[in-house]
């Protein structure tokens, strides 16, 4: 029996890539070259399944010129923002991703990202490493300091949750806004807030954990922004579009922020160049789930899925 044919789009780890060579017929991206539409799809004729990263865009358009043997597109990775996915369950195409796997690293992330913004820590960097630390005296560097502040959790799903846990052990208080109020034992004595205006005013910090859709785009807007605390420190490890630029790069230039640390960015890769002429925001280059444990944890689950589709069975991580 002939092995199902599949296309990798990105360069995996090691292990990852040789479970799928064992199981299946499949076309590999050596040089992880971003491919374009045209060589996306043509890549895929023939095939049977796709594994494809948040960097593969899966418009209607795109789904919608697949060839007829494409039968899955099993992700590498928790969002599904980069899939239309009515286009393809009009198609008749299963998505499945990964959760889960990546909530302790992004977790970690957040904690990066806080500590990061807060603390100053790509000025402080720059400073030392350019050679530019010539003194010190009480008013050198001081930034914000997180222990004992408030934190709200925008999006209360598994990676909130987790980051949530992290936050506690700076003895943050945590409030969260989500679409529904969580059991209490999820909430571990986290308040509740079904209004996320209402929330914002009353946090130190605030984290999104939420994921990209077509009713969150550009959720952190000139109005959010102008109700969070003066001195607020924003967080975004979950989707750029999440965030409105314009208004966040305002907020941060007239001082109503402190402060703001960044994973994720609309155009990615590379973000609004602005960002990059500010002080006060800690970038990193969307690397929450970068971590040798989760990225096999996340090939192994995207295979997983793949493995019960090919036997018939439904895959555990279907999201269309």
């Amino acid at each position: 029996m002939a092995k199902p044919s599949i296309l990798v789009t990105r360069r995996l780890p090691d292990a990852v890539q040789a479970r799928i060579a064992r199981h299946y017929d499949a076309e590999f991206n050596d040089d992880d070259h971003v491919f374009s539409t045209d060589e996306l799809l043509e890549r895929c004729a023939g095939k049977d399944a796709v594994l494809p990263c948040h960097s593969e865009h899966f418009t209607a358009a795109v789904i919608d010129q697949l060839p007829a043997s494409v039968r899955i597109i099993a992700n590498f990775s928790v969002g599904v923002d980069h899939v239309d996915l009515e286009a393809a369950k009009q198609r008749g195409i299963v998505v499945t991703n990964t959760p889960d796997v990546l909530s302790d690293a992004t977790a970690e992330i957040a904690l990066l990202l806080t500590l990061g913004a807060a603390r100053r820590a790509s000025e402080g960097e720059r400073l030392v490493r350019g050679g530019a630390w010539k003194d010190w005296s009480p008013s050198f560097m001081v930034g914000t300091q997180v222990t004992g502040k408030t934190v709200g959790i925008v999006g209360m799903g598994r990676v909130g949750q987790v980051a949530a846990a992290r936050f506690r052990g700076f003895d943050m208080q945590v409030r969260y806004h989500n679409r529904s109020r969580l059991a209490p034992e999820k909430e571990r004595g986290a308040v509740y807030h079904a209004d996320l205006d209402e929330m914002l005013g009353q946090c130190d910090v605030i984290s999104l954990h939420c994921p990209a859709t077509a009713e969150s785009k550009g959720l952190i807007n000139a109005g959010r922004l102008g109700r969070m605390k003066d001195g607020a420190i924003l967080v975004n490890t979950a989707r750029g579009a999440l965030v409105d630029d314009d208004a966040l790069l305002d907020a941060l230039r007239s001082g109503k922020l402190a402060a703001a640390g960044l994973d994720v960015f609309n155009g990615e890769p590379g973000g609004d160049p602005r960002y990059r002429e500010l002080e006060n925001v800690f970038l990193l280059p969307h690397i929450g789930s970068a971590t040798v444990d989760t990225r096999n944890a996340m090939g192994d689950r995207a295979l997983d899925n793949l493995d019960a589709f090919f036997a018939g069975d439904a895959p555990g991580d279907r999201v269309a």
